[in-house]
């Protein structure tokens, strides 16, 4: 027995030494890759519109695969968020069997996905969803900002502790705050977002003082530009703030950023001259964000001396995992089917890019269904695609998503007149320009110097703000005169029916969910409807999502033509034809 004790301490003391050797001694290597906004991409397969895509979980599984087999370095794999919404895929397992087990959990535990962030579109999905998915993972869904209304803690783990060769990594987790301005309040209820700067101070000391890591990494469901849509970078609760704590919360090595799907590379200089490095891999799993990392232990100094390079890995010359495709076969078998069941005829061909110059068949298609579902006076409505064509004959589940690309409610509010015109002169305000004459650009495109449109890699316009805020309005009459100042421009006729329109009248206004919280700022900074008033002007909001109902109505009407309503033109309208002329096949 006494031997039997020697022989053990003595094995406890030489693995003991040889921990001491390996990391004060050997050169680590790290490599942290990052997938963000993958919306669902799991398969290289467009569901929607039947073809092959660039990007993919399958194919990220043989990147990580390859990397996880070069035993000279430790793979660290982790998600930041917008993962559960996008594509039918998770569509339907979010809502079509909600009770069966979540592919994307089956999936990201097959990747052996080490942490994740959770997303604004993840929380979109609704408790049930999001409450659920955290459970079937096996990883932490991070997220410190996120807190419970009810114990002021985080609702989600705020932060987790990675450990390899001896090497310890804290990865802080956050989600942008602004998700109040966008999602109805049940999706989130039993929580509120504090702010990220300030999240980011309080969980950066605590880390540093209980958990003495050697790596802090930031994985914030975040952007990089925080005067995105005119925001206020000083402001509290900014939307995009990676790069306002990078520079005012000294102490992250790296911060992943994600949300707004926009490259990113590069490193920036906080308030101690230190540097953090910013990466964003963009989105739809098209590329991963790849941090490479070399750790050598000073013995003096008593610490690690860390090298670190930051690069963007495309996805599209990638081969997908057979296995993977194996192993998920039954379930993108089952999804096919799904997408390719027929639900209507349609009559005529619609085409999203004809939204932007007057009123059109395809946007009006989803005005026809908001106003009469919801029997509201007027209804607001956005593209959400300038590239979308769908053509007339049958119509499948999948043609849904080409339609109505988010799972947004409906919503029934009360405007008065004057904010029914101000929301809508907002809206125009980011999309048109003033013409001087004809020959005047029409749209609000980003330019250069010299004033010429810049192009984006594909050669397609550029605009200056998202489509998806560009409402026009329904159940109304009325021109834009784009000879006119921005808040200016907009003359209301009358009533759909012909009667007379009020500025001081109340109207119900048909809308979908995230305009009606706010998003796009068209009824805040447009119709001057503080956010606490906003819930107070819902008068109803639909239990299921928009897409939904858009696809229920088609199945009762069984064969129908997609009507121009006419509701709304641009004048003169020679100028807004030879503008359309101009940016039509540029879109």
């Amino acid at each position: 027995m006494k031997k039997l004790i020697i022989m053990i301490t003595l094995a406890i003391l030489i693995a003991g030494c040889k921990t001491v050797f390996m990391t004060t001694q050997k050169e680590i290597k790290l490599k942290i890759i990052e997938t963000t906004d993958v919306h669902g991409a799991i398969f290289p397969k467009d569901l929607i519109n039947q073809k092959i895509s660039e990007g993919s979980l399958a194919q990220v599984y043989t990147y990580v695969t390859e990397q996880r087999e070069d035993k000279s370095q430790e793979v660290i794999l982790i998600d930041n968020g917008d993962i559960l919404q996008g594509t039918p895929l998770v569509y339907y397992y979010n809502f079509e069997v909600p009770d069966s087990i979540h592919l994307l959990s089956k999936v990201m535990n097959f990747m052996a996905y080490d942490v994740a962030t959770i997303g604004n579109h993840d929380i979109e999905a609704g408790h049930p969803v999001y409450d659920k998915f955290r459970k079937e993972v096996n990883f932490d869904i991070l997220a410190a900002n996120a807190i419970n209304d009810f114990d002021e803690k985080p609702y989600f783990k705020p932060y987790k502790i990675i450990e390899r060769q001896g090497v310890k990594i804290a990865i802080l987790g956050l989600i942008t705050p602004a998700i109040p301005n966008w999602l109805p309040r049940n999706i989130w209820s039993g929580m509120h977002f504090n702010d990220m700067i300030e999240s980011a101070k309080y969980w950066k000391n605590y880390i540093e003082e209980n958990e003495k890591p050697d790596l802090l990494i930031g994985l914030f469901h975040s952007g990089t530009n925080p005067s995105y849509g005119g925001a206020d970078p000083k402001a509290k609760f900014n939307e995009n703030a990676c790069l306002l704590v990078a520079e005012k919360v000294p102490g992250f090595d790296i911060i992943f950023a994600g949300h707004d799907h926009q490259f990113a590379n590069f490193f920036i200089r906080n308030s101690n001259g230190d540097s953090t490095l910013i990466l964003n891999p963009s989105a739809h799993a098209t590329n991963v964000g790849v941090a490479d990392i070399c750790m050598k232990y000073d013995k003096v100094k008593k610490k690690y001396n860390v090298d670190i390079k930051g690069s963007i890995q495309p996805m599209e010359a990638i081969k997908p995992d057979s296995l993977f495709q194996y192993k998920f076969n039954v379930s993108l078998y089952n999804v096919e089917k799904y997408v390719n069941r027929p639900i209507g005829k349609l009559q005529n061909n619609i085409d999203s890019k004809d939204a932007l110059f007057g009123s059109s068949e395809f946007v009006d298609l989803v005005h026809i269904v908001q106003l009469n579902l919801s029997k509201a006076d007027i209804s607001f409505a956005s593209p959400f695609s300038i590239s979308v064509k769908i053509d007339s004959g049958q119509l499948y589940v999948r043609d849904m998503f080409k339609l109505y690309r988010y799972e947004n409610f409906l919503y029934t509010m009360r405007l008065t007149g004057q904010e029914v015109k101000d929301a809508l002169e907002y809206s125009y305000g980011n999309w048109l320009s003033t013409m001087a004459d004809e020959k005047s650009s029409i749209l609000l495109c980003k330019r250069d110097s010299l004033g010429q449109d810049i192009l984006s890699s594909n050669g397609k316009v550029n605009l200056e703000n998202p489509f998806y805020n560009f409402d026009s309005g329904a159940g109304i009459i009325y021109e834009v005169d784009i000879r006119k100042e921005v808040g200016k421009r907009i003359s209301i006729l009358s009533m759909a029916d012909g009667s007379a329109f009020d500025l001081k009248k109340d109207y119900s206004v048909a809308m979908n969910s995230y305009r009606g919280n706010g998003g796009g700022n068209i009824l805040t900074k447009g119709a001057g409807i503080s956010s606490e008033e906003l819930s107070k002007r819902l008068i109803v909001s639909s239990d299921l999502d928009f897409r939904f109902l858009i696809m229920k109505w088609i199945e009762e009407q069984k064969s129908f033509k997609a009507n121009k309503l006419n509701s709304w033109k641009i004048v003169p309208e020679n100028w807004a034809q030879k503008g359309k002329e101009k940016y039509l096949f540029g879109l």
